[in-house]
């Protein structure tokens, strides 16, 4: 439930329209809904603007179902990350008739219950130093996507050919947020936060040879670099930098 709809249900129940046993009912999950496997925050959404992400890696596949039935019955836009294909299709194969849609590069499985309608003042914009880069390029687009926002995605401008990133100056400049994605030695967020006066938001992949230590080099690179206010998140983490984005992004009419 969102603070829209919640206004709406106590305006009923102020004119008479809903009857207080009826509104109770709607509110019998909140702001907690008590499962098996699982204490759900509904209330999420009136605090953060978003509904519960389901972490899914992990996560028994059984548990990971009951989960996200729980979550439909509030008729939600679900977002899962880190799901596993065998457990993604069971998911759409449970639940066909809810608009499922899974990225296998990302991992990530979305159910839309309800338009999303634009709260961002800007574009934010997702650079990817590799094409490598991309799963979890999207993990970030598509969570700032569903938070409301314009997105868009520039691949593959790494600091290795450096003029394929300058063709792209314009949008650049023209992005209210960008999210950064490298791996290897991770430089690309330097490069671009030299470039912008926006917020930069550098994610360091899990991209490299050996040396690059699964992310942690790129995850060094980035907390020591030169170029003054980049934000970095953990490695692989493209949902945190697209949430950190998102909030960056909105208006404050927006916020919950």
């Amino acid at each position: 439930m969102n603070q829209d709809e919640l206004r709406a249900l106590l305006s009923e129940v102020q004119s008479g329209q809903r009857s207080v046993d009826t509104a109770l009912q709607d509110l019998k999950d909140f702001p907690v809904a008590e499962i098996e496997s699982a204490s759900l925050d509904t209330h999420r959404q009136l605090r953060r603007g978003f509904p519960e992400v389901v972490f899914a890696e992990g996560k028994d596949p059984n548990h990971i179902l009951e989960i996200t039935g729980k979550l439909l019955e509030n008729e939600q836009n679900i977002l899962l990350t880190r799901v596993a294909p065998t457990v993604a299709k069971q998911l759409l194969d449970t639940y066909p008739e809810t608009n499922g849609e899974y990225n296998s590069v990302s991992r990530t499985l979305v159910f839309r219950s309800k338009p999303i309608p634009i709260v961002g003042r800007g574009t934010i914009l997702v650079v990817t130093a590799g094409t490598a880069d991309i799963g979890v390029a999207d993990e970030a687009l598509l969570t700032a996507e569903l938070m409301g926002n314009t997105v868009e995605r520039i691949v593959d401008v790494g600091v290795a050919g450096l003029h394929r990133l300058l063709r792209h100056r314009d949008q650049l400049l023209s992005a209210e947020v960008l999210i950064v994605v490298a791996g290897m030695e991770g430089a690309l967020p330097s490069v671009v936060c030299g470039l912008v006066n926006k917020p930069v938001i550098a994610v360091p992949t899990s991209i490299g040879y050996g040396a690059s230590f699964k992310g942690l080099t790129a995850l060094l690179g980035m907390l020591n670099s030169c170029a003054a206010g980049i934000t970095v998140v953990n490695i692989d983490n493209g949902f945190g930098a697209g949430y950190a984005a998102a909030l960056m992004n909105r208006t404050n009419e927006s916020s919950p």
